[in-house]
């Protein structure tokens, strides 16, 4: 192998990004988040689940949020190359029947969709998922 090549081949690692971690890094609040994980995210294939954009709406129509989810998606895709997963929806909702430490739909599918993609890790914004969930960096 020619110098640098082995690295072309390294896949960065998959980080799945919380709701209310999306809408701080699109309002420019990285601050709310701690420097390792900003740092460890940015050599990472930054993905959400697409709860997340329905969870994103919910947050507008309610008015704690004064961009709709689709707005929120293009400004953190086109800026930070975050992407929603296309993980098959089936096999998340399997794993989020045995999520029941939560009531919380949209945590519930969070947790669910990185765990049956291959136990990725998360960045939650909610203490309770870090509980949760093992593979979590807050």
């Amino acid at each position: 192998m020619g110098e640098g090549l082995g690295d072309a081949l390294i896949k960065p690692i998959t980080i799945y990004l919380d709701t209310h971690i999306v809408l701080w890094m699109a309002q420019g609040e990285l601050g709310r988040i701690s420097s390792e994980t900003v740092s460890l995210m940015e050599n990472a294939d930054l993905r959400v689940s697409p709860i997340v954009l329905l969870e994103l709406q919910y947050l507008f129509e309610i008015g704690r949020t004064e961009l709709q989810s689709r707005a929120i998606m293009l400004k953190v895709e086109s800026e930070l190359n975050i992407r929603v997963c296309n993980f098959p929806f089936a096999l998340t909702a399997n794993c989020a029947v045995d999520e029941n430490w939560t009531r919380d739909p949209f945590d519930r599918i969070i947790v669910a969709h990185a765990k049956a993609n291959g136990l990725s890790i998360l960045v939650p914004a909610d203490e309770e998922i870090a509980e949760h969930y093992p593979r979590t960096v807050c």
